[in-house]
């Protein structure tokens, strides 16, 4: 079985972000439930201060259900930009620490300090002095898990939210695991969870008693990764520079759309998007996968590959539109979205090497 390879790794994840920086910069928002998205009926809620959420309110939900839920809730347009620069802010003050930083949006990021610039042993004080570093230095409050590995640490920056701590010591990982509820493991997801209790699987406990050919035959590839997660095995290293896979845009419309000719014109629009994005992250792709939603909410996507890679509007909406007449319509459309996968990055990937067992750090965390 592979080995656990113990790091010192802090998960830090802003307290409800966007919600938050609205409260900051408009101090009529502070203690109210807020929404940050759209308030129209095709609107969804990106972020919810933590008023918002004690009525059930929280991100990706229809603005429809999340004012249902909450008559008083505040619907604030979002602004990424602020978010970025805020964003960019918190990123200066992690590189102080160490320059093995893996964001993993703009509110959350992967910091490996075992080796670290500030030549201080404990992770648990790092993250402390983090923490306090943002508060000052922006005002929000941000959250931390502090562990041996990626996995445990953020898992852990959410039970003492918010603006919390939680660091689970070496010896710790087992009986934190076993502990845990299934739903709180990172990557069992809602349909996961239940299908998981349906098969006696309610802990962590539970899962660790449940042998790797069990696990792959109901939860195929991802059986190894329950496997090994509960055991506290997770080798994945933090990576700074984190390789892109895929690149895309989609737009909910406001009104369904029946008619081809219009999707056509939204296609080429995305395109656009996506050249522009191309562009500037300087990739292209060989992979074109089309994303429709329908009224009813179902969903499908349908891919082709290329034997080139391609990066202009032109080529990517040809590309569409063959994958778009594919197949008639099945009911009126809500959501249409264009993605680029098998990028020109993944030839640059480096294979990942077999894994070294680390010598256990003497000191504490």
């Amino acid at each position: 079985m592979e080995e656990i390879i113990q790091r010192k790794i802090i998960h830090v994840d802003m307290d409800a972000f966007y919600a938050s920086v609205e409260q900051l910069d408009n101090p009529e928002l502070r203690g109210k439930p807020i929404a940050v998205g759209g308030s129209s009926q095709r609107g969804v809620v990106a972020a919810a201060s933590y008023e918002a959420r004690k009525f059930g309110v929280k991100s990706a939900m229809s603005s429809v259900l999340a004012k249902r839920n909450c008559p008083e809730l505040i619907f604030v347009k979002p602004r990424f930009e602020r978010y970025k620069e805020l964003s960019q802010r918190i990123r200066n003050i992690f590189f102080e620490y160490t320059d093995l930083v893996e964001p993993l949006s703009l509110d959350e990021a992967y910091l490996d300090v075992s080796q670290n610039k500030k030549g201080n042993p404990s992770a648990t004080m790092i993250a402390k002095e983090i923490r306090q570093k943002i508060k000052e230095k922006t005002g929000l409050n941000a959250s931390a898990g502090i562990s041996i590995n990626k996995f445990i640490a953020k898992v852990a920056s959410d039970v003492n939210k918010p603006n919390g701590q939680k660091t689970v010591n070496p010896e710790e990982v087992e009986a934190f695991l076993e502990d845990l509820e299934i739903r709180k493991f990172y990557g069992v997801g809602k349909v996961t969870a239940e299908k998981m209790y349906r098969l006696g699987i309610f802990t962590g406990k539970d899962l660790k008693t449940k042998p790797l050919d069990f696990l792959n035959d109901h939860f195929g590839k991802s059986g190894e990764y329950y496997y090994q997660v509960v055991r506290g095995i997770h080798n994945s290293e933090v990576k700074p520079s984190r390789i892109r896979k895929s690149l895309g845009a989609e737009r909910t419309f406001e009104e369904n759309i029946s008619s081809e000719v219009f999707m056509l014109e939204r296609l080429e629009n995305i395109s656009e998007e996506i050249e522009r994005r191309l562009a500037r992250s300087k990739v292209a792709g060989k992979t074109i996968t089309l994303k429709i939603k329908y009224s009813d909410f179902t969903l499908q996507t349908r891919s082709t590959t290329l034997s080139y890679y391609i990066s202009s509007k032109e080529l990517i909406l040809e590309a569409a539109k063959e994958l778009l007449y594919q197949e008639k319509m099945r009911e009126s459309v809500r959501l249409l979205g264009i993605s680029l996968s098998n990028l020109n990055t993944d030839k640059a990937e480096e294979k990942e090497e077999k894994k070294e067992i680390a010598v256990q750090l003497k000191f504490d965390f």
